[in-house]
């Protein structure tokens, strides 16, 4: 599925949307340039969670970041600066994928190896300044 966001307000809506979806155990693997968004759709699947989204960071440098919600915890993995898949390994990554929970990885294509098979990717791409095309697809 393929959708048009114009700001980051329609950024995060289109990850509400998906949020409806989601259930225990899913992993959702972003992938996308720097300012492409990434944050600000985790920020919209918090937020359609119940969650606050103001606690919404980018973990980049401390590769994970933990959010509970009223209706699923995610926790909020980035890959950007890591080194390899035992990076993730060590802080105890597969385990996170059993906590009944959503799992959320930045730069995915960068742990590729240690992902779930059963996962929902998503690509966002820069098509103008504020645009913004988002393709979501289960693996």
């Amino acid at each position: 599925m393929q959708q048009l966001s114009r700001s980051p307000a329609e950024t995060q809506r289109i990850a509400s949307q998906l949020s409806k979806k989601l259930k225990p155990n899913d992993c959702l693997a972003l992938e996308g340039q720097l300012g492409s968004g990434k944050t600000q759709f985790v920020r919209g699947l918090i937020k359609a969670l119940g969650g606050n989204p103001r606690q919404v960071s980018s973990p980049t440098f401390v590769l994970l970041n933990v959010y509970p919600t009223p209706r699923l915890t995610v926790y909020h993995l980035d890959a950007y600066r890591i080194h390899g898949s035992e990076d993730f390994s060590s802080i105890g990554f597969s385990e996170l994928l059993d906590q009944n929970g959503i799992v959320v990885v930045e730069w995915a294509s960068k742990v590729k190896e240690i992902l779930p098979p059963n996962r929902i990717n998503i690509l966002i791409e820069i098509t103008a300044k504020t645009h913004r095309r988002i393709t979501i697809a289960n693996q």
